[in-house]
């Protein structure tokens, strides 16, 4: 079912993507999303049924979501982009992020071009269909998770404490070395990484600079795919970088602009993972609305309990609640520069708690079947649960926040 939009101003192309997005979605993403979850991760990535729905994602054009159309992206404004990053993930959130994050290396080389970015990396990209370009994320690190991205705190700036993957200027070139974790997302299956590092470890964490690197050149290695409890479709592992050299065109950002920088990447994809676990929690929601109309217990359908009518107007609330704050977070901060990273962070903690509880409230509707995965409250509840750590722990992202108040 879909769900009464409270933008009376929305126009009729914006209500077209939206419909066009969730049909996708229904029909592509939830049914492949949930074969997947039963595959352990080597398998997903050797599937078909993974590349060709990737490949269905690409030629809709979802990999270029935030890329403006001058250079061949969607060219979505911020509202829109809210509306497609809700109805990708209330068909599985695991292969939003996938798409979301793929065009991360894109994204950034948009925003700052040069002549060789857009011959051989923007453009290449944004006219990919068949999944054979991959973006990724390469930011957090074996000893360093969501202090990677505490930009403004007094930590950030400390000399003692400095990333692990490091780069030094040889000539025209960069030479890379150090470990990416296992979280980096696509990180096995990408062919280019975004990738954070440290330029200056005498300026802590704060020295860093931003490359992009392509993963088939000497020096760069993967890890295996990540085994986790939930998300299962989407890809993620370690990378491993020995003196990877990559031109000089290819470093996007220096330790002078580096936190400036830092505070977009956290203002976007906060704001778009409240954007998207939105739709984990309407997904969840509506589930247990259509079981409790059907289920009869007691004699009578299951909606028609009062604690059953109690705990769905709750869950109901949660999910208006996190799509009025998430869109309100993602529209100013894609609109204004420099972004108000509170509003982004807070988005992400109140959505992906909101989507935790309105998902273990589902599995609790459902009863002993939301256990088992003849439906797919369980899933829900175990992407949720991911939320709250992913793109930075929620306790700690707080405190991050706390400092802009």
């Amino acid at each position: 079912m879909g769900y009464i939009d409270l933008d009376i101003h929305l126009t009729p192309e914006q209500e077209s993507i939206k419909r066009e997005t969730h049909k996708f979605a229904k029909e592509v993403l939830r049914p492949a999303s949930l074969e997947l979850d039963k595959m352990d991760p080597e398998s997903v990535i050797k599937s078909d049924l993974f590349w060709n729905t990737m490949k269905k994602g690409y030629k809709l054009g979802y990999h270029t979501i935030f890329i403006p159309d001058d250079w061949g992206g969607l060219g979505l404004d911020p509202l829109e982009s809210h509306i497609v990053l809700e109805e990708l993930a209330w068909g599985s959130v695991d292969f939003a992020i996938g798409l979301g994050v793929s065009c991360f290396p894109s994204f950034f080389a948009s925003m700052m071009p040069n002549e060789k970015l857009i011959e051989e990396i923007i453009e290449p990209f944004c006219a990919n269909t068949d999944a054979s370009l991959i973006g990724c994320w390469g930011i957090t690190e074996p000893d360093h998770g969501t202090d990677t991205l505490a930009a403004g705190t007094p930590e950030f700036c400390d000399p003692s404490i400095t990333g692990q993957v490091k780069a030094v200027r040889d000539g025209d070139e960069w030479v890379i070395s150090g470990q990416k974790s296992a979280w980096v997302s696509n990180g096995t299956i990408a062919t280019h990484s975004l990738l954070y590092l440290n330029i200056d470890p005498g300026m802590g964490m704060a020295g860093g600079g931003i490359a992009i690197v392509p993963l088939n050149i000497p020096g760069v290695r993967k890890g295996a795919p990540l085994d986790k409890m939930g998300q299962r479709a989407l890809n993620q592992g370690e990378i491993f970088f020995d003196n990877a050299r990559i031109p000089a065109e290819y470093m996007l950002v220096d330790q002078e602009a580096y936190e400036g920088i830092l505070d977009l990447t956290l203002a976007t994809a906060n704001a778009s993972m409240g954007a998207m676990f939105t739709g984990v929690a309407r997904a969840a929601y509506e589930m247990a609305l259509d079981y409790s109309r059907e289920r009869i217990q007691g004699g009578k359908p299951l909606f028609e309990h009062q604690l059953i009518k109690h705990k769905l107007f709750s869950m109901f609330t949660k999910v208006e609640a996190c799509r009025s704050l998430s869109r309100a977070a993602l529209v100013y901060n894609l609109c204004n520069s420099p972004p108000l990273i509170q509003y982004s962070i807070a988005s992400k903690v109140f959505c992906t708690q909101a989507a935790l509880e309105v998902t273990n409230d589902a599995v609790q509707i459902l009863g002993g079947i939301g256990l088992t995965k003849e439906y797919p409250a369980e899933k829900f509840f175990r992407d949720a649960r991911a939320g709250l750590l992913e793109d930075g722990a929620n306790d700690s992202l707080m405190l991050t926040g706390a400092h802009s108040l």
